[in-house]
């Protein structure tokens, strides 16, 4: 009797270690399922389009900072909810290649119909979120994008390459999410952040789909370079879209939201973004493509905060507009 006394408290904290285990791997893979570099990235441009929405002189009011962490939260869930529904569609082609196939629902340790209905819940959840504490704009234009992305982008993804062009939709919506939850309606303003953002994305993803062609096709995947195999064709591309970058990412100064510090910012970041696309053209390789990669993903980042910080700097300093 004696021993199974002793041994009773061991088994039951073994029990509670093993259950512990468990659960913290299961939010380990909703954490991996909700693609959290993605979110991050997303609500830092969702922060930049809420402050160039700022009209007056801006500080750290209660109201504001308030109003913003609403929207982070709203979006935020929307976005994981997308990750989820993403990954729900892609959980076979998935399986298929190398960097994607230890994923929750293609190693099997999620089951298929509870990502889908994280997915939707969140999606719905998030969506009312922000209509009950932002606005009702910026919750709508939240679930378009979630359409958008979950609904269209992904699933054509296995049809044709133009994927790309859509998918680059709901990928530039996270400042215009910001401008109008600011309180600003959609006009040319919100236009400016939207094609920054849009046309910023081409060379990023096709450089990934270089990269990873041989994954994509093995896939299935319609991404370029496994549709349009001719040496140069995805650089040549890259290298249009990076040169027309240039103009459209002088957009915001041209509408007031920014001056001068922004403009030359945005000239010779779209230069360098440029010749990084030009040398990916000449050689393709994989370290011109990672290249360009490394270049876009500082590009963005620096580039909308110069872009938050020069409009702020206006609406301190009138006289410098």
């Amino acid at each position: 009797m004696s021993t199974v006394t002793e041994l009773a408290p061991a088994a039951v904290e073994e029990r509670r270690s093993d259950w512990t285990a468990a659960f913290t791997a299961r939010l380990a893979d909703y954490l991996e399922l909700s693609k959290p570099r993605i979110a991050v990235m997303v609500l830092i441009t969702v922060a930049v389009g809420f402050l160039v929405g700022q009209q007056g002189p801006w500080g750290f009011e209660a109201a504001s900072l308030t109003k913003l962490l609403h929207a982070w939260i709203g979006i935020a869930i929307v976005a994981a909810g997308s990750s989820a529904l993403n990954q729900w569609w892609e959980q076979h082609t998935d399986a298929r290649m190398r960097r994607t196939m230890s994923r929750p629902l293609p190693s099997g340790r999620l089951a298929s119909g509870e990502v889908l209905g994280l997915g939707l819940l969140a999606a719905v959840t998030g969506s009312l979120y922000l209509a009950w504490q932002v606005n009702g704009l910026t919750a709508g234009l939240t679930a378009m994008t979630f359409v958008f992305y979950a609904g269209i982008y992904t699933p054509l993804k296995r049809w044709t390459s133009l994927c790309t062009a859509v998918g680059a939709i709901p990928g530039a919506m996270p400042p215009v999410l910001g401008w109008v939850a600011a309180g600003q309606p959609l006009d040319w303003s919100a236009f400016a952040l939207f094609a920054l953002m849009f046309v910023w994305q081409f060379p990023h993803f096709l450089a990934i789909a270089w990269l990873y062609q041989d994954d994509y096709a093995h896939a299935g995947l319609r991404m370029l370079p496994g549709v349009h195999p001719s040496r140069g064709v995805t650089g040549l591309m890259a290298t249009a879209y990076a040169i027309g970058l240039i103009p459209v990412s002088l957009l915001p100064a041209w509408c007031g939201l920014a001056g001068g510090w922004y403009s030359v910012t945005a000239i010779v970041f779209g230069l360098a973004y440029a010749m990084a696309s030009a040398g990916f053209a000449w050689r393709e390789s994989r370290a011109s493509a990672r290249w360009v990669l490394w270049i876009s993903l500082v590009y963005l980042p620096l580039l909308l905060i110069v872009l938050a910080g020069d409009h702020m700097r206006l609406l301190h300093t009138p006289l410098a507009r």
